[in-house]
């Protein structure tokens, strides 16, 4: 998942970056609401966390200008963090837009189960499990494993791995762009080309295949999963 945070102090920033880049985010970090507003309307992200107290231009102004129509994805989901405590601040925030809202201090154990509770959200899911046939995916407790004759099979995943299963299962039956994976792979910080992907893909086929799933590859646009006979079956 492809991850926009907007904080300007920095130690505070990379403390944040690393927790979420450790559960699995793509995470893209910018200093000001300027500079967030100024990429919105070019760049889809997943979702976005937002301090309220940046330099000039705050984060409630920057949740608001977020939610215009030119932007490059309006209904993004937005978790505000603020020191500030008071119910106006609280009440206003939610009101200009954003979907949840974090008073520091907080622990990083709760900020994650609130950006997968609004992911959940804005994929219309409603279980922190996602599933494709016998494949399922425990987003909460990042398991990955296979129901096969009343059992689980435990699927051993890379962080990389992870991300491209979890949109494969996120767009399933439908196919998932490779533009999208390639995104979800990678921040600014990082390269990572289109045949890298490819690489994540042919991994993620020998995995899911003993299990009786298969990645079709669809020419010109992406990968989709499509249920077939395991093996030894």
């Amino acid at each position: 998942m492809r991850l926009l945070l907007v904080e300007d102090d920095v130690m505070v920033a990379s403390g944040i970056k690393l927790g979420l880049t450790d559960a699995g985010y793509a995470v893209d970090w910018v200093g000001s609401a300027e500079r967030a507003e100024e990429v919105l309307r070019t760049e889809v992200f997943d979702i976005a966390v937002i301090d309220i107290g940046l330099p000039q231009m705050d984060g409630l102004e920057l949740t608001r200008r977020l939610r215009r129509p030119e932007m490059a994805n309006p209904a993004l989901p937005v978790l505000i963090l603020t020191a500030r405590d008071a119910l106006s601040d609280r009440v206003q925030g939610l009101d200009l837009g954003a979907d949840d809202y974090m008073v520091k201090p907080y622990e990083l154990p709760e900020l994650l189960a609130r950006l997968r509770a609004l992911l959940r959200r804005s994929q219309a899911a409603t279980s922190a499990v996602l599933s494709f046939g016998p494949i399922e995916l425990d987003t909460a407790n990042r398991r990955a494993y296979a129901r096969r004759n009343g059992q689980e099979v435990t699927i051993e995943l890379g962080p990389r791995e992870w991300t491209v299963m979890e949109y494969l299962l996120i767009n399933a039956p439908k196919p998932a762009s490779k533009d999208k994976l390639l995104q979800a792979l990678t921040g600014w910080d990082k390269e990572i080309t289109p045949n890298a992907v490819e690489v994540y893909i042919s991994r993620l086929r020998s995995k899911l295949e003993p299990h009786g799933v298969a990645l079709r590859s669809i020419r010109g646009f992406g990968y989709r999963l499509e249920l077939r006979s395991p093996e030894g079956q």
